[in-house]
């Protein structure tokens, strides 16, 4: 099977997957007509999403970010949960977040 994006070799299952969560989301939201004062937020972190997408498996912690953007946009809106939880599904698909090196609060690790 060919890359969707480019034609060429196979496509990463998780950037289909991803792919498709993404598109589901950004459907729903569309048809969402309630008020969301950062809906432009979430609509330009989905197109960012769909962009990473296009050159192969994206960086898992960039994803995270955009994920952590999109859910904080949104809020809590229970008609949009379901497709926000198959995104966030996907984004998992791409491995944990990289540990982040612990340092004391005072900024000199020992």
């Amino acid at each position: 099977m060919s890359n969707h994006r480019t034609g060429v070799g196979p496509e990463d299952p998780r950037v289909a997957e991803l792919r498709t969560a993404v598109t589901r989301l950004r459907r729903e939201l569309a048809g969402y007509r309630g008020h969301l004062s950062d809906r432009e937020i979430a609509e330009e972190e989905l197109t960012a999403l769909d962009g990473q997408t296009s050159t192969g498996a994206p960086a898992a912690d960039r994803l995270r970010y955009s994920l952590l953007l999109i859910t904080g946009a949104l809020g809590s809106v229970s008609a949009l949960s379901p497709a926000l939880r198959e995104l966030r599904n996907a984004i998992d698909l791409f491995g944990p977040l990289a540990p982040r090196p612990t340092v004391p609060p005072w900024g000199v690790a020992p």
